[in-house]
C-alpha cells in the first residue's frame, strides 16, 4: 500500500513528509526496545509517543511512516528531524485499535 492510500484510509493529516516508501507491514507498540527488535523496512508504526527517539527508531528500522492516533501531534523540531531522516509522520483522529483494524482489512500484514 502506498502512503497516500493510507492517508485516505485513516483520514490522516501529514505532519512531516518523508520518503515515498511503500508500506509492507504494520505494528503498534509504545515500548521502543520492542519496536527496535521488530522494526522492518517499510513498516507503518502506530504509537502515542512523540519524542525524538521515535524518529531515531523509525529511521534505524527504515520504516515507511509513524502514525499518531487520536489526533496526537509532534513538536515542530521533532517533525523537522523526521523530514531530515525521510520519515513520514501522520496523525489520525482514529484510535490505535481502529487504525490497526483498518490496515489489517486492507491486507497489510503484521510485522
Amino acid at each position: 500500500m502506498r502512503i497516500s492510500e493510507l492517508i485516505t484510509l485513516l483520514d490522516a493529516r501529514v505532519l512531516a513528509e518523508g520518503n515515498k516508501a511503500d508500506i509492507t507491514c504494520g505494528y503498534s507498540c509504545d515500548l521502543l526496545s520492542l519496536v527496535m527488535g521488530r522494526g522492518r523496512e517499510g513498516m507503518a508504526w502506530v504509537t502515542v509517543q512523540t519524542h525524538l527517539n521515535v524518529i531515531a527508531v523509525a529511521s534505524l528500522g527504515e520504516m515507511a511512516c509513524v502514525i499518531l492516533p487520536e489526533g496526537i501531534v509532534m513538536e515542530p523540531p521533532i517533525l523537522d528531524k523526521a523530514r531530515e531522516e525521510g520519515i513520514t509522520v501522520l496523525s489520525s483522529p482514529k484510535t490505535a485499535f481502529a487504525i490497526c483494524g483498518l490496515m489489517h482489512q486492507q491486507g497489510i500484514p503484521p510485522a
